[in-house]
């Protein structure tokens, strides 16, 4: 999961290498939570890192990241996928911005979420997650639904 980041000559190059080097780890996030290696999703966050779930307190560093990554997991979360939309970035410090989509399982209850997420980048060596928030296009009372035994919502 480590992906150097290697400065070329020019601005462009550098801005074109950082981009996709984002957009390959926003990838590896995914492929980690998918196969339920939350401990190698979480280390794609630095030490302090901010952790921000929609309806929840934040989590911080990278222990309380990979608790929460493994408690969304466990709890249903699933086939989540990420569309970065935008990468932008000035040196050490860079910004994501993207779409999401999973599914989440309640028993027999299926729930298609989609959403927008937001998250900063640092380079400390290699480029690290410092900040991750996301918030869904589904309403809360999409939700509560879900909660009270809906069979599909979507």
């Amino acid at each position: 999961m480590y992906r150097a980041l290697s400065l070329g000559v020019s601005g462009s190059s550098a801005f074109n290498e950082m981009e996709s080097t984002i957009r390959a780890m926003t990838q590896d996030f995914c492929t980690a939570f998918n196969t339920g290696n939350y401990d190698q999703a979480a280390a794609l966050f630095t030490s302090d890192a901010c952790f921000m779930p929609p309806h929840e307190e934040s989590f911080e560093g990278t222990k309380a990241i990979e608790r929460a990554l493994r408690e969304f997991g466990y709890s249903g979360y699933e086939s989540l996928r990420f569309e970065t939309t935008r990468v932008d970035g000035s040196g050490d410090m860079a910004v994501e911005i993207g779409r999401y989509a999973l599914t989440v399982r309640k028993g027999t209850a299926i729930l298609a979420d989609r959403g927008k997420y937001l998250r900063g980048w640092r380079r400390l060596g290699a480029w690290r997650i410092i900040a991750d928030c996301w918030s869904s296009c589904i309403r809360l009372s999409d939700d509560v639904r879900l909660n009270a035994g809906d069979k599909h919502i979507a």
